[in-house]
Protein backbone atom coordinates (compact mmCIF):
# COMPACT_ATOMS: atom_id res chain seq x y z
CA UNK A 1 0.00 0.00 0.00
CA UNK A 2 2.84 2.37 0.92
CA UNK A 3 4.69 1.55 -2.31
CA UNK A 4 1.58 2.23 -4.40
CA UNK A 5 1.06 5.54 -2.61
CA UNK A 6 4.61 6.68 -3.37
CA UNK A 7 4.38 5.50 -6.98
CA UNK A 8 1.30 7.68 -7.41
CA UNK A 9 2.87 10.65 -5.62
CA UNK A 10 6.11 10.41 -7.60
CA UNK A 11 4.37 9.87 -10.93
CA UNK A 12 6.08 6.52 -11.46
CA UNK A 13 4.31 4.11 -13.79
CA UNK A 14 4.79 0.73 -15.44
CA UNK A 15 7.35 -0.78 -15.97
CA UNK A 16 8.91 1.17 -13.06
CA UNK A 17 7.82 0.49 -9.48
CA UNK A 18 8.86 1.40 -5.92
CA UNK A 19 10.84 -1.53 -4.57
CA UNK A 20 11.44 -0.19 -1.04
CA UNK A 21 11.84 2.91 1.13
CA UNK A 22 14.74 3.88 3.38
CA UNK A 23 14.23 6.69 5.90
CA UNK A 24 17.22 8.12 7.78
CA UNK A 25 15.84 10.19 10.64
CA UNK A 26 19.25 11.44 11.70
CA UNK A 27 20.22 12.68 8.24
CA UNK A 28 16.61 13.72 7.52
CA UNK A 29 16.62 11.97 4.16
CA UNK A 30 14.19 9.65 2.43
CA UNK A 31 15.57 7.31 -0.21
CA UNK A 32 13.10 5.65 -2.58
CA UNK A 33 14.49 2.58 -4.31
CA UNK A 34 12.99 2.16 -7.79
CA UNK A 35 13.23 -0.93 -9.99
CA UNK A 36 11.70 -2.20 -13.22
CA UNK A 37 9.80 -5.37 -14.02
CA UNK A 38 11.90 -8.36 -15.04
CA UNK A 39 11.81 -9.11 -18.76
CA UNK A 40 10.99 -5.53 -19.75
CA UNK A 41 12.40 -4.35 -23.07
CA UNK A 42 13.18 -0.66 -23.53
CA UNK A 43 13.21 1.65 -26.51
CA UNK A 44 16.09 4.05 -27.21
CA UNK A 45 15.83 7.32 -29.11
CA UNK A 46 17.12 6.98 -32.64
CA UNK A 47 16.75 3.21 -32.74
CA UNK A 48 13.60 1.37 -33.74
CA UNK A 49 11.94 -1.26 -31.58
CA UNK A 50 12.35 -2.34 -27.97
CA UNK A 51 15.64 -3.85 -26.83
CA UNK A 52 16.60 -6.38 -24.14
CA UNK A 53 18.38 -5.36 -20.95
CA UNK A 54 22.14 -5.97 -21.01
CA UNK A 55 22.94 -4.98 -17.43
CA UNK A 56 22.02 -2.30 -14.87
CA UNK A 57 23.68 0.59 -13.05
CA UNK A 58 22.52 2.42 -9.93
CA UNK A 59 21.67 6.11 -10.45
CA UNK A 60 20.45 8.59 -7.86
CA UNK A 61 18.16 11.55 -8.56
CA UNK A 62 17.31 14.42 -6.22
CA UNK A 63 13.53 14.82 -5.94
CA UNK A 64 11.18 17.28 -4.23
CA UNK A 65 11.41 17.17 -0.45
CA UNK A 66 9.17 14.78 1.48
CA UNK A 67 7.82 17.31 4.00
CA UNK A 68 11.06 18.73 5.51
CA UNK A 69 13.21 15.75 4.47
CA UNK A 70 15.39 15.52 1.38
CA UNK A 71 14.07 12.90 -1.02
CA UNK A 72 16.30 10.90 -3.36
CA UNK A 73 15.30 8.33 -5.94
CA UNK A 74 17.80 5.50 -6.21
CA UNK A 75 17.03 3.85 -9.53
CA UNK A 76 18.19 0.48 -10.84
CA UNK A 77 18.74 1.79 -14.33
CA UNK A 78 18.97 -0.64 -17.29
CA UNK A 79 21.45 -0.57 -20.12
CA UNK A 80 20.14 -2.18 -23.29
CA UNK A 81 21.96 -3.94 -26.07
CA UNK A 82 21.18 -2.66 -29.59
CA UNK A 83 21.20 -4.77 -32.78
CA UNK A 84 24.54 -3.25 -33.81
CA UNK A 85 26.11 -4.57 -30.61
CA UNK A 86 26.43 -1.24 -28.79
CA UNK A 87 25.12 -0.76 -25.27
CA UNK A 88 23.05 2.30 -24.29
CA UNK A 89 21.83 3.59 -20.93
CA UNK A 90 18.05 4.04 -20.66
CA UNK A 91 16.96 7.33 -19.07
CA UNK A 92 13.80 6.92 -16.95
CA UNK A 93 10.96 9.20 -18.09
CA UNK A 94 11.09 11.03 -14.74
CA UNK A 95 14.81 11.88 -15.11
CA UNK A 96 15.60 15.58 -15.48
CA UNK A 97 17.56 17.38 -18.18
CA UNK A 98 20.53 17.85 -15.85
CA UNK A 99 22.24 14.77 -14.46
CA UNK A 100 21.10 13.96 -10.93
CA UNK A 101 17.69 15.70 -10.73
CA UNK A 102 14.14 14.66 -11.50
CA UNK A 103 11.91 16.67 -13.84
CA UNK A 104 9.73 17.78 -10.91
CA UNK A 105 12.74 19.04 -8.95
CA UNK A 106 14.02 21.01 -11.97
CA UNK A 107 10.56 22.50 -12.51
CA UNK A 108 10.60 23.67 -8.89
CA UNK A 109 14.01 25.31 -9.38
CA UNK A 110 12.78 27.09 -12.51
CA UNK A 111 9.71 28.42 -10.73
CA UNK A 112 11.77 29.83 -7.85
CA UNK A 113 14.54 31.22 -10.06
CA UNK A 114 12.10 33.44 -11.92
CA UNK A 115 11.24 35.13 -8.60
CA UNK A 116 14.46 35.34 -6.58
CA UNK A 117 18.29 35.26 -6.82
CA UNK A 118 20.04 31.95 -7.42
CA UNK A 119 21.65 32.08 -3.96
CA UNK A 120 18.21 32.25 -2.32
CA UNK A 121 16.95 29.34 -4.44
CA UNK A 122 20.08 27.42 -3.44
CA UNK A 123 19.25 27.84 0.25
CA UNK A 124 15.65 26.72 -0.24
CA UNK A 125 16.36 23.58 -2.27
CA UNK A 126 19.60 22.61 -0.52
CA UNK A 127 21.74 22.52 -3.67
CA UNK A 128 24.68 24.73 -4.63
CA UNK A 129 24.00 28.01 -6.47
CA UNK A 130 26.21 26.65 -9.26
CA UNK A 131 23.89 23.65 -9.74
CA UNK A 132 20.80 25.86 -9.60
CA UNK A 133 22.26 28.14 -12.26
CA UNK A 134 23.25 25.12 -14.38
CA UNK A 135 19.61 23.93 -14.42
CA UNK A 136 18.34 27.35 -15.47
CA UNK A 137 21.00 27.81 -18.16
CA UNK A 138 20.22 24.37 -19.59
CA UNK A 139 16.48 25.05 -19.80
CA UNK A 140 16.92 28.53 -21.27
CA UNK A 141 19.33 27.17 -23.88
CA UNK A 142 16.93 24.35 -24.84
CA UNK A 143 13.85 26.59 -24.88
CA UNK A 144 15.60 29.21 -27.04
CA UNK A 145 16.70 26.50 -29.47
CA UNK A 146 13.07 25.34 -29.82
CA UNK A 147 11.60 28.86 -30.06
CA UNK A 148 9.71 29.73 -33.25
CA UNK A 149 9.34 33.41 -34.22
CA UNK A 150 7.57 33.35 -37.59
CA UNK A 151 4.81 35.65 -36.31
CA UNK A 152 7.16 38.46 -35.19
CA UNK A 153 6.83 41.71 -37.19
CA UNK A 154 7.79 44.43 -34.68
CA UNK A 155 10.92 44.69 -32.56
CA UNK A 156 11.95 46.83 -29.61
CA UNK A 157 15.74 47.05 -29.29
CA UNK A 158 17.66 48.52 -26.37
CA UNK A 159 20.86 48.02 -24.39
CA UNK A 160 21.57 47.51 -20.71
CA UNK A 161 24.81 47.67 -18.76
CA UNK A 162 26.35 44.40 -17.66
CA UNK A 163 29.13 45.93 -15.55
CA UNK A 164 30.64 49.25 -14.58
CA UNK A 165 32.25 51.22 -17.35
CA UNK A 166 31.28 50.66 -20.95
CA UNK A 167 30.21 47.02 -20.95
CA UNK A 168 26.77 46.44 -22.43
CA UNK A 169 24.41 43.78 -23.71
CA UNK A 170 21.76 44.38 -26.36
CA UNK A 171 18.19 43.10 -25.89
CA UNK A 172 15.66 42.60 -28.67
CA UNK A 173 12.02 41.93 -27.85
CA UNK A 174 8.80 41.21 -29.69
CA UNK A 175 7.12 44.61 -29.34
CA UNK A 176 3.61 43.13 -29.65
CA UNK A 177 3.99 40.10 -27.36
CA UNK A 178 6.36 42.02 -25.05
CA UNK A 179 8.80 39.16 -24.61
CA UNK A 180 12.58 39.14 -24.98
CA UNK A 181 13.73 37.17 -28.02
CA UNK A 182 17.45 37.77 -28.21
CA UNK A 183 20.35 38.83 -25.95
CA UNK A 184 23.91 39.42 -27.11
CA UNK A 185 27.05 41.24 -26.02
CA UNK A 186 27.80 44.77 -27.23
CA UNK A 187 25.69 47.57 -28.68
CA UNK A 188 27.07 48.17 -32.18
CA UNK A 189 25.67 47.58 -35.67
CA UNK A 190 26.97 44.00 -35.57
CA UNK A 191 24.50 43.15 -32.80
CA UNK A 192 21.66 43.88 -35.25
CA UNK A 193 23.33 41.58 -37.78
CA UNK A 194 23.45 38.82 -35.14
CA UNK A 195 19.79 39.49 -34.32
CA UNK A 196 18.74 39.22 -37.97
CA UNK A 197 20.64 35.94 -38.32
CA UNK A 198 19.05 34.54 -35.14
CA UNK A 199 15.55 35.43 -36.31
CA UNK A 200 16.22 33.83 -39.70
CA UNK A 201 17.23 30.59 -37.95
CA UNK A 202 13.97 30.64 -35.98
CA UNK A 203 11.53 31.13 -38.83
CA UNK A 204 11.49 34.93 -39.13
CA UNK A 205 13.25 36.32 -42.24
CA UNK A 206 14.60 39.86 -41.84
CA UNK A 207 12.06 41.06 -44.44
CA UNK A 208 9.22 40.17 -42.04
CA UNK A 209 10.21 42.92 -39.59
CA UNK A 210 8.23 46.03 -40.52
CA UNK A 211 8.63 48.12 -37.33
CA UNK A 212 11.45 48.76 -34.88
CA UNK A 213 11.71 51.07 -31.90
CA UNK A 214 15.24 52.06 -30.88
CA UNK A 215 17.08 54.92 -29.25
CA UNK A 216 19.02 57.34 -31.43
CA UNK A 217 22.25 55.34 -31.35
CA UNK A 218 23.99 55.74 -34.74
CA UNK A 219 25.10 52.10 -34.50
CA UNK A 220 21.53 50.83 -34.06
CA UNK A 221 20.24 53.11 -36.84
CA UNK A 222 22.94 51.84 -39.21
CA UNK A 223 22.39 48.20 -38.18
CA UNK A 224 18.63 48.34 -38.69
CA UNK A 225 19.08 50.02 -42.09
CA UNK A 226 21.49 47.31 -43.26
CA UNK A 227 20.05 44.14 -41.76
CA UNK A 228 16.31 44.84 -41.30
CA UNK A 229 15.60 46.54 -44.63
CA UNK A 230 11.79 46.69 -44.36
CA UNK A 231 11.71 48.01 -40.79
CA UNK A 232 10.32 51.47 -40.19
CA UNK A 233 12.28 53.07 -37.37
CA UNK A 234 10.43 54.71 -34.50
CA UNK A 235 12.37 56.72 -31.96
CA UNK A 236 10.71 56.21 -28.63
CA UNK A 237 8.85 59.29 -27.40
CA UNK A 238 10.19 58.73 -23.89
CA UNK A 239 13.80 58.92 -25.12
CA UNK A 240 13.02 62.29 -26.74
CA UNK A 241 11.45 63.65 -23.55
CA UNK A 242 14.41 62.22 -21.64
CA UNK A 243 16.82 64.29 -23.75
CA UNK A 244 14.67 67.39 -23.19
CA UNK A 245 14.67 66.76 -19.42
CA UNK A 246 18.46 66.47 -19.50
CA UNK A 247 18.62 69.84 -21.26
CA UNK A 248 16.39 71.40 -18.56
CA UNK A 249 18.68 69.96 -15.89
CA UNK A 250 21.78 71.39 -17.61
CA UNK A 251 20.18 74.83 -17.90
CA UNK A 252 19.16 74.70 -14.25
CA UNK A 253 22.68 73.77 -13.14
CA UNK A 254 24.17 76.64 -15.13
CA UNK A 255 21.68 79.29 -13.99
CA UNK A 256 21.56 78.37 -10.30
CA UNK A 257 25.25 79.29 -10.01
CA UNK A 258 24.21 82.95 -10.28
CA UNK A 259 20.64 82.69 -8.94
CA UNK A 260 20.44 80.99 -5.54
CA UNK A 261 16.61 81.03 -5.67
CA UNK A 262 16.79 78.11 -8.13
CA UNK A 263 18.54 75.83 -5.64
CA UNK A 264 16.47 72.83 -4.57
CA UNK A 265 14.21 72.94 -7.63
CA UNK A 266 15.86 70.17 -9.63
CA UNK A 267 13.26 67.45 -9.06
CA UNK A 268 10.41 69.93 -9.34
CA UNK A 269 11.60 70.72 -12.87
CA UNK A 270 12.16 67.08 -13.86
CA UNK A 271 9.02 65.44 -12.44
CA UNK A 272 5.69 65.26 -14.22
CA UNK A 273 3.89 68.43 -13.12
CA UNK A 274 0.68 66.44 -12.49
CA UNK A 275 2.47 64.48 -9.75
CA UNK A 276 3.95 67.44 -7.87
CA UNK A 277 2.99 68.33 -4.29
CA UNK A 278 1.19 71.67 -3.73
CA UNK A 279 4.32 73.47 -2.50
CA UNK A 280 6.32 72.29 -5.51
CA UNK A 281 3.51 73.43 -7.84
CA UNK A 282 3.60 76.87 -6.21
CA UNK A 283 7.40 77.07 -6.65
CA UNK A 284 7.09 76.05 -10.29
CA UNK A 285 4.35 78.60 -10.96
CA UNK A 286 6.52 81.33 -9.42
CA UNK A 287 9.40 80.35 -11.69
CA UNK A 288 7.23 80.26 -14.83
CA UNK A 289 6.01 83.76 -14.01
CA UNK A 290 9.61 84.91 -14.44
CA UNK A 291 9.98 83.19 -17.83
CA UNK A 292 11.10 86.39 -19.60
CA UNK A 293 14.20 86.59 -17.41
CA UNK A 294 14.83 82.96 -16.46
CA UNK A 295 16.19 80.58 -19.09
CA UNK A 296 15.49 77.60 -16.84
CA UNK A 297 11.79 78.47 -16.98
CA UNK A 298 11.92 78.69 -20.78
CA UNK A 299 13.74 75.35 -20.96
CA UNK A 300 11.00 73.74 -18.83
CA UNK A 301 8.34 75.31 -21.07
CA UNK A 302 10.03 73.94 -24.20
CA UNK A 303 10.09 70.45 -22.64
CA UNK A 304 6.37 70.60 -21.86
CA UNK A 305 5.58 71.88 -25.37
CA UNK A 306 7.51 68.94 -26.80
CA UNK A 307 5.56 66.53 -24.60
CA UNK A 308 2.25 67.98 -25.86
CA UNK A 309 3.34 67.78 -29.51
CA UNK A 310 4.25 64.10 -29.16
CA UNK A 311 0.81 63.29 -27.75
CA UNK A 312 -0.81 64.13 -31.09
CA UNK A 313 -1.62 61.44 -33.65
CA UNK A 314 -1.79 63.38 -36.97
CA UNK A 315 1.61 62.74 -38.55
CA UNK A 316 1.66 65.90 -40.72
CA UNK A 317 0.61 68.05 -37.77
CA UNK A 318 3.36 66.54 -35.59
CA UNK A 319 5.96 67.10 -38.32
CA UNK A 320 4.96 70.76 -38.76
CA UNK A 321 4.77 71.44 -35.03
CA UNK A 322 8.17 69.86 -34.41
CA UNK A 323 9.71 71.98 -37.18
CA UNK A 324 8.20 75.13 -35.63
CA UNK A 325 9.36 74.06 -32.15
CA UNK A 326 12.92 73.58 -33.42
CA UNK A 327 12.91 77.03 -35.06
CA UNK A 328 11.76 78.67 -31.83
CA UNK A 329 14.38 76.87 -29.75
CA UNK A 330 17.20 77.71 -32.16
CA UNK A 331 16.27 81.42 -31.94
CA UNK A 332 16.29 81.30 -28.13
CA UNK A 333 19.21 81.61 -25.74
CA UNK A 334 18.52 78.27 -24.05
CA UNK A 335 21.73 76.64 -25.29
CA UNK A 336 21.27 73.08 -23.85
CA UNK A 337 17.84 72.79 -25.52
CA UNK A 338 19.38 73.67 -28.89
CA UNK A 339 21.16 70.30 -28.83
CA UNK A 340 17.73 68.65 -28.53
CA UNK A 341 16.43 70.69 -31.49
CA UNK A 342 19.41 69.63 -33.63
CA UNK A 343 18.82 66.01 -32.64
CA UNK A 344 15.13 66.24 -33.59
CA UNK A 345 15.95 67.80 -36.97
CA UNK A 346 18.46 65.02 -37.68
CA UNK A 347 16.03 62.21 -36.74
CA UNK A 348 12.74 63.89 -37.61
CA UNK A 349 11.09 61.05 -39.58
CA UNK A 350 11.83 58.46 -36.90
CA UNK A 351 10.37 60.76 -34.25
CA UNK A 352 7.32 61.59 -36.37
CA UNK A 353 6.73 57.83 -36.86
CA UNK A 354 5.71 57.69 -33.20
CA UNK A 355 2.47 59.50 -34.15
CA UNK A 356 1.43 56.43 -36.19
CA UNK A 357 3.14 53.41 -34.65
CA UNK A 358 2.86 54.41 -30.98
CA UNK A 359 5.60 51.83 -30.47
CA UNK A 360 7.62 52.30 -27.31
CA UNK A 361 10.56 50.73 -25.50
CA UNK A 362 8.95 51.46 -22.15
CA UNK A 363 8.45 47.78 -21.31
CA UNK A 364 12.13 47.12 -22.10
CA UNK A 365 13.09 49.87 -19.67
CA UNK A 366 11.00 48.08 -17.04
CA UNK A 367 12.75 44.78 -17.85
CA UNK A 368 16.09 46.56 -17.59
CA UNK A 369 15.09 47.81 -14.14
CA UNK A 370 14.19 44.28 -13.01
CA UNK A 371 17.48 42.92 -14.36
CA UNK A 372 19.56 45.61 -12.65
CA UNK A 373 17.72 44.90 -9.38
CA UNK A 374 18.47 41.18 -9.78
CA UNK A 375 22.09 41.98 -10.52
CA UNK A 376 22.39 44.07 -7.36
CA UNK A 377 20.79 41.35 -5.23
CA UNK A 378 23.20 38.79 -6.66
CA UNK A 379 26.13 41.22 -6.23
CA UNK A 380 26.71 41.35 -9.96
CA UNK A 381 26.65 38.88 -12.83
CA UNK A 382 29.95 38.57 -14.73
CA UNK A 383 29.31 35.85 -17.31
CA UNK A 384 27.26 36.67 -20.42
CA UNK A 385 25.58 33.25 -20.17
CA UNK A 386 24.34 34.11 -16.66
CA UNK A 387 23.11 37.55 -17.74
CA UNK A 388 21.29 35.99 -20.69
CA UNK A 389 19.70 33.36 -18.45
CA UNK A 390 18.48 35.92 -15.92
CA UNK A 391 16.95 38.16 -18.60
CA UNK A 392 15.12 35.25 -20.24
CA UNK A 393 13.83 34.02 -16.87
CA UNK A 394 12.51 37.52 -16.12
CA UNK A 395 11.05 38.41 -19.51
CA UNK A 396 11.53 35.68 -22.10
CA UNK A 397 8.15 34.00 -21.65
CA UNK A 398 9.86 30.79 -22.77
CA UNK A 399 7.87 27.59 -23.22
CA UNK A 400 9.58 25.29 -20.70
CA UNK A 401 6.51 23.05 -20.77
CA UNK A 402 7.70 21.71 -24.14
CA UNK A 403 10.86 20.46 -22.38
CA UNK A 404 9.45 19.50 -19.00
CA UNK A 405 5.72 18.69 -18.61
CA UNK A 406 5.85 19.87 -15.00
CA UNK A 407 7.22 23.33 -15.87
CA UNK A 408 4.89 26.27 -16.39
CA UNK A 409 3.81 27.46 -19.82
CA UNK A 410 4.32 31.08 -20.94
CA UNK A 411 1.57 33.58 -20.14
Amino acid sequence: MTAKLFESALGISDPWFVASLEFDEGAKTLTVLIDFKAGTRFSVAGHEGAHPVHDTVAKTYRHLNFFQHECHLQVRTPRVKLPNGSVRLVEPDFAGRLNGFTLLFEAFILMLSGQMPFAAVSRIVGESAHRVLAVCEKYVEMACALAEHSDVTALAIDETSRARGHSYVTLAADADARRVLFVTEGRDANTIKELASYLEEHGCPAQNITRTSIDMSPAFISGVGQHLPNARITFDKFHIIGHASTAVDKMHRIEQKTDKSLKGMRWTLLKDSARLKPQAVADLDALIARMTVKRTARAWSYKEQLREILQRKQINVVRAMLAHWCNCVMRSKVEPMKDVARMIRTHLEGIVAWAQTRQTNGFLEAINGLFQASKRRARGFTRLATIRTVIFLIAGKLDFHAINPHAGQPT
